[in-house]
């Protein structure tokens, strides 16, 4: 590792690298970011997902799979449905920092929840 110029900080190993981007590559889509902005504001089942998000049910149900996968979401079982949520809290954190603040860049209020489609994304 060496350490870069700004601070002392060290680069972080190859593998971490790999593995931001493979998160980072999932949230790259606005469909999948939508999704995880919506289960950021609480847990949701595949139909409450897909009328959030204007998403066809088979559509976010295969989001909702590749977001499962990579251990970004999780699901519990309520009976008959299953309710989503985000698993991880620091990617909460990096989705509501990055799209409250390209909302507020936008002029849309911070707090209000935007669809990311509304945003031209």
């Amino acid at each position: 590792m060496s350490t870069g110029a700004g601070g002392g900080f060290q680069d972080p190993p190859a593998e971490v690298l790999a593995q931001a981007a493979a998160a980072f590559g999932l949230l790259a889509t606005p469909a999948r970011l939508h999704i995880v902005w919506a289960l950021a504001q609480g847990e949701s089942d595949v139909t409450g997902l897909a009328e959030r998000v204007g998403g066809t049910l088979p559509s976010v149900s295969q989001h909702l799979t590749k977001l499962k996968l990579a251990g970004l979401v999780r699901s519990r079982r309520e009976g008959r449905r299953q309710v989503y949520l985000v698993d991880d809290p620091d990617v909460v954190t990096v989705v509501r920092l990055m799209v409250g603040q390209l909302s507020e860049r936008a002029g849309y209020p911070a707090a209000q929840p935007v669809r990311l489609h509304e945003l031209g994304a």
